[in-house]
């Protein structure tokens, strides 16, 4: 099926709605590849009535099928790398050093945001267990959302195919993070008990999830209009601990967004600390004993 007049005006204003994205005149080609099938399927004459379609009562079904279709799933485990040695070798430990003493010593709450198919959150929570030999005696919790329903469901069940495990998971943590099952691998237990998935949009507010210690959000803002972008990395913001940190993806930067947004580097890792002393609110700590004695096996230069 072919995009015709009135046919990218339609889809682009649906695909805005239901999860915040942009598309432009250029991307046609993109409707008709994603969504192609879909409007057969709906026994649409074109886009247009297939956006007609999804607005009706009885539209829901198509609404969901449009999101998995046209939200973007690229993801593979640690991604860019960075993030994660620079959460291994100097936000977890600078965290743990100001909570030393404190009733929530071994807490940790970590959001990952549009964690699409969960390579993400399970990235993330292998650097906690290798950062923290006791992991399993920490309260942790790691929050994946993301707006496709098919996305959600195969984060939360923590399969993976060959070719995904591939794609960024070193061998000697694949075979102690995951078991073998018909198809490809499954994380273990141990791993999976850290994390709860859900679905949720970005456009949607967040005040009742958190406070977070620290939120990865990647590679999805991209997508958005300034100034849905701009309300989304300030609900963040407010969402993080006083000393929380926020990732963004490794071609995003949030200087325009105010002197907030300042970043930080380590590990060639940039991290932002929107509640920082910057915001007149108090920081981590950066000289702990736990922070030296990390900082000091740490290989980034």
């Amino acid at each position: 099926m072919q995009v015709i007049d009135g046919d990218i005006l339609a889809i682009s204003r649906l695909v805005y709605e239901l999860c915040g994205l942009t598309l432009d005149a250029s991307k046609g080609y993109l409707i008709e590849s994603r969504l192609g099938d879909i409007a057969k399927t709906a026994g649409c004459a074109n886009f247009a009535e297939l956006a007609q379609k999804a607005r009706s009562a009885d539209g829901r079904a198509i609404q969901t099928a449009i999101i998995d279709a046209i939200t973007t799933q690229e993801t593979l485990f640690f991604r860019d790398q960075s993030p994660f040695d620079t959460l291994q070798y100097k936000v977890l430990p600078d965290l743990i050093d100001a909570r030393a003493g404190t009733p929530f010593a071994r807490r940790l709450r970590i959001l990952s945001a549009a964690c699409s198919t969960g390579q993400e959150p399970y990235s993330i929570a292998i650097t906690l267990c290798e950062t923290l030999p006791d992991a399993a005696l920490w309260n942790i919790n790691i929050q994946g959302v993301d707006i496709s329903n098919a996305a959600i469901r195969q984060a939360s069940y923590g399969h993976f195919a060959d070719i995904e495990m591939q794609r960024g998971m070193k061998p000697h943590l694949m075979t102690k993070y995951f078991q073998r099952e018909p198809g490809g691998w499954k994380a273990k237990d141990e791993l999976r008990a850290m994390m709860t998935f859900s679905r949720r949009s970005l456009l949607q507010p967040i005040a009742d999830m958190g406070p977070f210690d620290v939120i990865f959000c990647r590679n999805v803002a991209i997508y958005f209009d300034a100034p849905t972008r701009r309300e989304l990395f300030f609900r963040l913001a407010d969402r993080l601990t006083p000393d929380g940190c926020l990732f963004v993806g490794s071609s995003e930067c949030l200087v325009d967004l105010g002197p907030r947004f300042a970043p930080r580097h380590h590990c060639r890792g940039t991290y932002y600390q929107p509640c920082s002393a910057d915001s007149n609110v108090l920081s981590f700590p950066t000289t702990g004993p736990l922070s030296q004695a990390i900082a000091s096996l740490a290989s980034c230069r």
